[in-house]
């Protein structure tokens, strides 16, 4: 008979853990998940993590330990635990699914700036009939993305499809068919020069900290617009309110913040030239990550690779 194995779970309270456990359930009933309290109880159970922002220290606990699974794309709340065993495997759930969102999300917000989607917002609100002529259409508009990972390559391909011209810039060089390639340090002014919008899709590592702030806007042209995805701490938030209060950048999509949530009494909130959202752009469904997570037990359990592994020496 098989050995039971455990898997923690921290990610979306209690409720979050609900949904998890019935997922699971159905995909490997062999598998007994514990809620991260209740687990931290136990620690030399654990077979397996699932979690975002494990308390620092804990899953070092935890001698039977096997692979940690970041309930997202990004794991940088659970890179930050100093405690971190890095000679375990860390698996992000950068699955088909969470590139598909991420690249509807992406042309919903550039599509928004172009549109002008928040001045129609408001003046709906106001219930005010405020007539205008969008200036351009999206052949006419080249959006700039930052970070050409899977999201950005899928982001790119859908942009593409409704007609913008894409450009994109990445540490290194990369051959992206229809894309201009821009690669390294000595390539960004002029990347961020033929960026009529800007997305951020880099990966958080400490090189990306607050890489948009006013000296990187500057560099744009006059009315650009930019669109947050990738981690709220590559932001000067400060620095993009500044932008758009001096008409040097046209409007904002922003998704991602630090701290998060974003403070209720921040200026974005109310900002006419600003869309807030709550860090919804890619994220899949629990039935969808439980499906890839279960499979890459099984996958790990045959002494297969592990998809998705995190790389400590690059940071992403």
């Amino acid at each position: 008979m098989t050995a039971r194995r455990v898997m923690v779970v921290k990610s979306g309270g209690r409720a979050g853990f609900a949904e998890w456990r019935d997922c699971f359930a159905t995909l490997d009933p062999g598998l007994e998940l514990r809620y991260w309290d209740e687990a931290l109880l136990a620690p030399e159970a654990i077979d397996y993590a699932l979690l975002w922002d494990p308390d620092p220290g804990m899953l070092a606990r935890m001698p039977r330990l096997q692979v940690i699974f970041g309930s997202g794309a990004g794991v940088d709340g659970i890179t930050a635990d100093p405690e971190l065993p890095r000679h375990i495997p860390l698996v992000r759930a950068s699955i088909p699914e969470a590139t598909q969102r991420m690249g509807e999300f992406c042309c919903w917000a550039a599509l928004s700036l172009l549109k002008d989607a928040r001045r129609m917002a408001l003046a709906q609100a106001a219930r005010r009939w405020d007539y205008f002529e969008p200036e351009a259409r999206a052949q006419q508009r080249t959006v700039g993305i930052l970070g050409l990972g899977n999201m950005g390559l899928r982001s790119a391909e859908m942009l593409r499809a409704i007609g913008f011209p894409v450009i994109g810039w990445s540490r290194t060089p990369k051959v992206v068919p229809g894309v201009e390639s821009y690669a390294g340090a000595a390539a960004l002014d002029a990347f961020l020069a033929h960026s009529d919008i800007l997305v951020c899709l880099l990966p958080a590592t400490p090189e990306t900290r607050h890489i948009i702030r006013a000296e990187t806007l500057a560099k744009l042209p006059q009315g650009a617009g930019y669109i947050g995805l990738g981690r709220g701490m590559q932001q000067t938030l400060e620095d993009i309110v500044a932008a758009l209060d001096s008409g040097h950048l046209s409007g904002v999509v922003l998704d991602v913040f630090e701290p998060e949530p974003l403070p209720a009494d921040h200026p974005l909130w109310a900002h006419p030239k600003a869309i807030v959202t709550p860090h919804v752009a890619s994220l899949p469904t629990r039935a969808e990550r439980a499906t890839f997570i279960a499979a890459a037990i099984a996958a790990h359990e045959r002494g297969e690779t592990l998809p998705n592994l995190y790389d400590h020496a690059r940071g992403y």
